[in-house]
């Protein structure tokens, strides 16, 4: 397990026993927040202006053998981040329930999906729920995280290292192992609502 995602858990009590312990890293230098650094930007204007960049959808799934068998989430906020090394990243808010279960597996698989999987994006949204019933998956060949069946793609991934920003945390994922079909076409979302790629 990398050694960021221990810390991480460490600091939340769940880490898992037996794990060796790190040393922490020092404590920056903490200050308010002057009213001169806030821009003036209401959270509703944010969330409109940035629906217009249309994105690809996702679901981040991981193995928790611990936390009980698979555990995923609907995310947008997905990119390729490095090819020397083969680097994706993806930002998970601080809030998700999810997230820590991750952690806790070191490991993630990215599911990319398709135009036609609107509804298996809306079930991984849902907070509380089974979000793996009647999905049907298997494990991705180096990590063991949930390959989501008839996705176009997928990347099985490790994590490398955490990072905060502002209330999300963005997660970077070394890359152990990819595919990908050769055809189909993506599930894009844009202005709130789902749609398809025309060339």
């Amino acid at each position: 397990m990398a050694a960021t995602a221990v810390r991480y858990l460490r600091s939340t009590g769940t880490a898992p026993p037996g794990e060796p312990s790190f040393d922490a890293l020092p404590r920056p230098a903490l200050r308010t927040v002057g009213e001169d650094e806030r821009l003036p930007v209401a959270p509703a204007e944010f969330r409109r202006v940035l629906g217009h960049f249309a994105s690809g959808v996702t679901v981040v799934t991981a193995h928790d053998e611990e936390g009980g068998g698979p555990a995923g989430f609907a995310c947008q906020s997905f990119a390729s981040l490095s090819l020397d090394p083969p680097l994706v990243v993806f930002m998970v808010a601080r809030t998700s329930t999810t997230w820590p279960r991750i952690a806790r597996a070191g490991a993630f698989c990215v599911n990319v999906l398709g135009a036609d999987q609107g509804d298996l994006c809306r079930a991984f949204a849902v907070s509380g729920s089974d979000k793996f019933e009647g999905v049907a998956h298997t494990p991705a060949p180096v990590t063991g995280s949930p390959r989501l069946a008839s996705v176009p793609a997928w990347i099985d991934c490790t994590i490398g290292t955490v990072h905060t920003g502002g209330d999300h945390l963005i997660v970077v994922g070394r890359v152990e192992a990819l595919g990908a079909a050769d055809d189909g076409d993506p599930l894009l979302f844009h202005r709130g609502r789902f749609g398809r790629f025309e060339a």
